[in-house]
């Protein structure tokens, strides 16, 4: 997956829209070029813009690379991520980033549905990703409530989430993005080494 442009400055300002459409088109053309299916890009802050307008003003400046995205066969993904540790974010709500998707109507975009900053929001994830699972394009993942280990000491089930996935026929990437508590190269491969076996179902 392939980043681009900055979490605090994003689509949903106008002003910023060269800036963010040049950033994706590179990415877009990096992803292509190195075989990977995403690239990803940010909403940006509210700072006092109400969601409406912020969402319009997305679905604007994704709407004029879809069809570039579409002709290189890559996803772009706009990152849900919560507004508690990102304070301000825009696209902190499932639904919101759903109903975006929606009007800009392309199948190459979509979110990237973070299992622990959908739950620091207070969503139901197994319920949320029912719901909304034709806009998810990557899924990340992350204990909750400390973003550490996906294991007991956690509050999700994750075997219970990618059963739900596959029930669901999502067959998109499940990338680990938690933060191990070992502080050890060895103890925080054990780590990756058992979250992926819980999530190999």
């Amino acid at each position: 997956m392939i980043p681009t442009g900055s979490i605090p400055k994003g689509f949903n300002r106008k002003e910023n829209h060269a800036e963010c459409l040049k950033k994706l088109r590179d990415g877009i053309e990096a992803a292509a070029a190195n075989g990977y299916p995403n690239a990803i890009c940010f909403s940006g802050n509210r700072e006092g813009m109400a969601d409406d307008v912020g969402q319009a003003n997305c679905v604007e400046g994704l709407k004029q690379i879809a069809a570039f995205a579409e002709e290189k066969k890559v996803t772009v993904c706009m990152e849900l991520l919560n507004s508690i540790n990102h304070k301000d974010y825009m696209c902190d709500s499932t639904a919101w980033a759903d109903e975006m998707c929606k009007k800009v109507g392309s199948p190459r975009v979509k979110i990237l549905y973070d299992i622990y900053h959908s739950a620091m929001m207070k969503e139901d994830v197994i319920p949320t990703l029912q719901k909304h699972i034709g806009c998810v394009g990557h899924v990340h993942t992350g204990g909750y409530p400390g973003r550490n280990d996906i294991d007991e000491t956690q509050k999700l089930d994750y075997k219970a989430i990618m059963l739900a996935l596959v029930e669901l026929k999502y067959d998109g990437w499940v990338a680990h993005e938690f933060l191990p508590k070992a502080k050890d190269a060895a103890g925080q491969l054990a780590a990756l080494a058992k979250a992926v076996q819980l999530c190999d179902v």
